[in-house]
């Protein structure tokens, strides 16, 4: 399992898709939530926006990140 440090409450989904290296751009990203590819918290996310805060997971082609607080 992959994890992603923010520094901020909450990431939105699709910077963090970005930002763990699973989408190359937010236009990916978009479509990929879009169309019901990722699973944020093990259900169905199609909110690009989704905000992530931290202890929150996602998932992209089999991939499972988990959002951290930065310290």
């Amino acid at each position: 399992m992959n994890t992603i440090a923010i520094k901020d409450e909450f990431i939105k989904l699709g910077q963090a898709l970005k930002l763990a290296g699973l989408c190359e751009s937010g236009v990916e990203a978009k479509f990929a939530v879009q169309e019901g590819q990722v699973l944020v918290n093990g259900v169905t996310e199609t909110q690009r926006g989704k905000k992530l805060h931290p202890g929150d997971t996602f998932t992209y082609e089999g991939q499972t990140v988990t959002v951290l607080e930065k310290k």
